[in-house]
Order: C-alpha cells, then sequence, then structure tokens
C-alpha cells in the first residue's frame, strides 16, 4: 500500500494483522501520546514511576491476537482520535486496579480519576497533545513539499516558523531578512495557505473518504490549542 493510500484504521487493521511495519509505525506514531496521558494521570502518584511499562502495556493489548485492534470500528462516532483515547484511559483504570490490591503498590498520592471534572481534565491533555502532533506532522509535511519546490517555498516555512515559534511580527521579520514587509505579508498568506493545505492532508489519514469531518476535525484542533 503506497503512503498515500495509508489511512489510521488501515494502519491499525494491518498491525492487528501482524505486518510488522505497520506495527512500529502505530508504534512510533502512539507512544509519545500514551505516555503524556499516562505522565498527566499520575504525576503525583507512585505509578508515575511504572510509565515505560505501562505504555507497553497498551501496545500489548492493541496487538495482542484477539486484542482491541481486531475490534475498532472506523465508524465510531468521534473518529480514531476519541476510539484511542478510550482505550488509552481504559488501560490505565485496568492498570490502577491491579496495582491497588497489590500491598507493596500504593498508589499514594493518586487523584480519585472518576469525577467528570478529572476526567474533562485529562481528556483535554490527551486531546491537546493530540493536536500538537498533529500540528507537527503537519509542519513536516509542509516542509517536505518545500523541500521540492524550491527556496521560495522553504523560505515561507522558515516565514512560519519565526512567526509562530519564535513569536516574530513580520515587520521584524522583514527587518531582519531586509525585505518588504507588504512582499512578506501576502508571502505569509500564502505559507498559511499551503500549511492548511497540508494539515488537511493529513487529517485525511484519520477522517478517509470524509473532508467535512477533516475539516471539522482541524477547526477543533486548532481551537485546543488556542486555549
Amino acid at each position: 500500500m503506497s503512503q498515500a493510500d495509508s489511512t489510521c484504521w488501515t494502519v491499525l487493521r494491518d498491525a492487528a494483522a501482524g505486518n510488522d511495519a505497520a506495527r512500529s509505525e502505530f508504534a512510533a506514531r502512539y507512544a509519545p501520546l500514551v505516555r503524556a496521558y499516562f505522565a498527566a494521570r499520575w504525576r503525583r502518584a507512585a505509578l508515575v514511576q511504572d510509565l515505560d511499562d505501562a505504555v507497553q502495556e497498551v501496545f500489548v493489548e492493541c496487538l495482542r491476537q484477539g486484542g482491541v485492534l481486531e475490534r475498532a470500528d472506523r465508524d465510531r462516532p468521534g473518529g480514531f482520535r476519541a476510539y484511542f483515547y478510550g482505550l488509552v484511559r481504559n488501560v490505565a483504570r485496568r492498570i490502577e486496579q491491579e496495582r491497588a490490591r497489590r500491598p507493596e503498590q500504593q498508589l499514594v498520592g493518586l487523584a480519585v480519576v472518576g469525577r467528570t471534572s478529572d476526567e474533562e481534565s485529562l481528556s483535554r491533555v490527551f486531546d491537546r497533545t493530540w493536536a500538537k502532533s498533529v500540528m507537527r506532522e503537519a509542519g513536516a509535511t509542509q516542509a517536505q513539499r518545500a523541500e521540492h519546490e524550491g527556496d521560495p517555498a522553504r523560505r515561507r516555512v522558515e516565514l512560519l516558523r519565526l512567526r509562530f515559534q519564535e513569536g516574530m511580527p513580520i515587520r521584524d521579520i522583514a527587518i531582519l531578512w531586509s525585505a518588504d514587509a507588504a512582499v512578506l505579508h501576502h508571502e505569509y498568506a500564502r505559507a498559511r495557505q499551503e500549511f492548511k493545505a497540508a494539515l488537511l492532508d493529513v487529517m485525511a489519514y484519520y477522517h478517509p473518504g470524509s473532508p467535512a469531518a477533516a475539516e471539522r476535525e482541524c477547526a477543533e484542533l486548532l481551537g485546543l490549542l488556542c486555549e
């Protein structure tokens, strides 16, 4: 399958079927997200020492024969993000229950997760980490395309980096580059359009066949990062 044909669901399907490349991609893509969620959930608890084992347990649960990947439903409301969040949350709860039954594993300092406010806060951590990951992926996609398009495109990627990562106003970038500010404003608008195109292509990975769903997800993720 070509990269263009790959979606989160085809990767899940192939990983569940035992494809080594798909399993490696699945783990590499989602391990940082799982780790961030567990670190937030257990930040004041003894369980924070078990992060590596907990992350590994998520992927064992996903990839074992008869595991959750084989039962994944691509028509589930909320798409893959909601599906994967539910999976990670359930594994976390099971680990907590198992540790709580062991006298030598006291969950000192562990907040009582289960209240609506707790779950909403942790869901926000997951969603914001997800959003940042997707934005990085879109940025990498834009940069990769710019390498093929030449210096003007590469310069627009750098323009976005200076504007968003460094927080520089366009007028200051114009001074730095000895460029006309009006021209840079035009290039900045074009760079943002190129980033959005890359972002929509990334979102098509998670919402195959549904441009409207991809658009809605883009808007939601951008909103999460603006909070």
